[in-house]
């Protein structure tokens, strides 16, 4: 069985459409810092791409509550996009927009990595640095790996 969780309903509803209805997905609307799972139930907890830079949240907080989830000896994995990655990363959020799951971009105030639209909505990326000094503070050593120069891979097991 695969959960995937958001916040947004409009993203839901594009995921649902998407996939169709499979008995082995279940989709949900819920804060990624506050699961309303039990502690330890998954044998792997994933937050990709825009889960630990576009969510406004305590990034130390998702990687505790990803942890709080996962049972020991599973494993969490986060990833982020590289610099490399920019005009792809660029496009997937002007769809975003276009589908009015964001607002509308701000050209001007976009770039160096981050993306702005004019509703406040923000979206950056983590480095190795951020990930290394996030892992660490929580007791956990990262395996950091990037991928196809477009993706960053943080990736450890729960202890």
């Amino acid at each position: 069985m695969a959960f995937g969780i958001d916040t947004s309903l409009s993203s839901l509803r594009m995921a649902l459409e998407y996939l169709g209805r499979k008995p082995s997905v279940r989709l949900a609307c819920m804060d990624s810092v506050q699961m309303g799972f039990r502690d330890r139930v998954f044998d792997l907890t994933i937050c990709v791409q825009n889960g630990i830079c576009a969510f406004a949240v305590d990034q130390q907080r998702l990687f505790r509550e990803a942890m709080r989830v996962t049972r020991s000896g599973g494993l969490v994995m986060f990833s982020s996009y590289t610099p490399q990655f920019w005009s792809h990363r660029l496009e997937w959020f002007e769809l975003q927009s276009a589908h009015h799951l964001i607002g509308e971009i701000d050209y001007h105030a976009t770039g160096n990595g981050m993306i702005v639209c004019k509703d406040g909505f923000r979206a950056t990326t983590a480095d190795k640095a951020t990930f290394e000094k996030l892992a660490v503070s929580l007791g956990v050593t990262p395996r950091i790996t990037e991928v196809d120069g477009s993706s960053l891979f943080c990736e450890f097991v729960a202890p």
